[in-house]
């Protein structure tokens, strides 16, 4: 079977099951399993593909319309530019978390001293840790990265070594196995901030990763409640705290940073004219 017979099956039958951007889905399957670009997809569409790679094809179409990401079926997904493996035990990095990093580096840029700590809370799959690491390329600026997952601690180690970053993994339930010497300039978080009872109601795609990852608790702020609180004694004087929220939570987070006596504190909204990221400063 010709490569455009192949995919024309693929994409009736993900069409078939009403799945979104069938065609688009359909092209980065087999550019997977091929190892080839999409572009040479099109150039090479009479080349003939055997029956092994096929059926695996038809496979995975299959688990495309049981609504699996695409990203955990091709395990991989880029983000600032770089390339991160994923699977289900990490959340899928997303572009409006870029807001989040692009933020934190414009605050690294407006510092002085450069002898910098940086702490990436809940990394996940390490997106946020080593694209700062990789854009950054400086010895003087320390970044940590943590998670209460192992798993997901293992694919970030991974991704470090993947992309040649130097980043230390900490394991801990956000500040609990964190002594209390360690100080940073800098933490940066997207932690869960999905409203409990909302979590059934998300697509079918987004119910499939980690529950861990989104679950923020009943009213979706309790990761920033504990974050919050907490981060004040792991912070330097004058060091940032700088969050990704969801659009409707940039009111709820900047009172509790106010009340728990953060200083200048301020959002950035997404390219979807969303509130996105907030950022405030320790006493």
């Amino acid at each position: 079977m010709k490569i455009k017979d192949v995919l024309k099956n693929g994409i009736e039958s993900l069409n078939q099951s009403k799945i979104e951007d069938a065609s688009l889905k359909a092209r980065m399957l087999l550019s997977n399993i091929l190892d080839k670009s999409k572009e040479y997809l099109i150039i090479h569409d009479e080349e003939e593909i055997n029956d092994k790679i096929n059926n695996l094809y038809m496979k995975k179409i299959e688990q495309l319309k049981n609504h699996e990401p695409i990203q955990y079926i091709i395990n991989t997904q880029e983000f600032m530019g770089f390339d991160f493996y994923v699977d289900e035990n990490v959340l899928i990095p997303q572009p409006d978390t870029e807001n989040l990093v692009e933020e934190v580096l414009f605050i690294i840029d407006s510092i002085k001293d450069k002898n910098l700590k940086i702490l990436d809370l809940c990394t996940g799959s390490g997106a946020i840790a080593i694209s700062l690491s990789k854009i950054l390329k400086s010895d003087k600026i320390l970044i940590y990265g943590s998670d209460i997952s192992e798993e997901a601690l293992k694919i970030a180690q991974n991704n470090a070594i993947q992309n040649c970053s130097k980043i230390v993994f900490l394991k801990s339930n956000i500040f609990s196995q964190i002594n209390d010497n360690y100080k940073f300039d800098i933490i940066v978080s997207n932690p869960p901030y999905i409203e409990t009872n909302i979590i059934e109601n998300l697509s079918e795609e987004v119910k499939h990763e980690p529950h861990i990852a989104l679950d923020g608790g009943e009213d979706g702020l309790y990761f920033y409640r504990e974050i919050i609180k907490n981060a004040k004694k792991h912070l330097n004087t004058n060091g940032y705290l700088a969050f990704e929220i969801g659009y409707n939570q940039k009111n709820q987070v900047e009172n509790l940073l106010d009340e728990n006596g953060y200083k200048n504190i301020y959002s950035r909204k997404d390219l979807s004219g969303n509130d996105r990221v907030v950022v405030a400063q320790n006493m």
